[in-house]
């Protein structure tokens, strides 16, 4: 039973991660175009890396939390 709570949290979040994106993607700014897009490219960068740094360390977390509890 404890197996299927860490397959609901990795599922939610998933499925969290698939609707913004296609919300963002879909948004009635993205179709239109934005000028300034390439304006501050590194400021853009340097925040989109953090964001992948930060997921795949929760992601490595989650991954030793899970196969700790597997083996225990």
């Amino acid at each position: 039973m404890d197996m299927y709570i860490y397959y609901a949290i990795f599922s939610i979040i998933l499925l969290f991660g698939l609707v913004t994106t296609f919300m963002i993607g879909f948004s009635r700014k993205n179709r239109e175009g934005d000028q300034t897009y390439f304006q501050k490219m590194g400021t853009k960068w340097v925040r989109l890396t953090s964001f992948y740094v930060i997921a795949i360390a929760a992601g490595l977390l989650a991954l030793l939390a899970y196969i700790r509890y597997s083996i225990g």
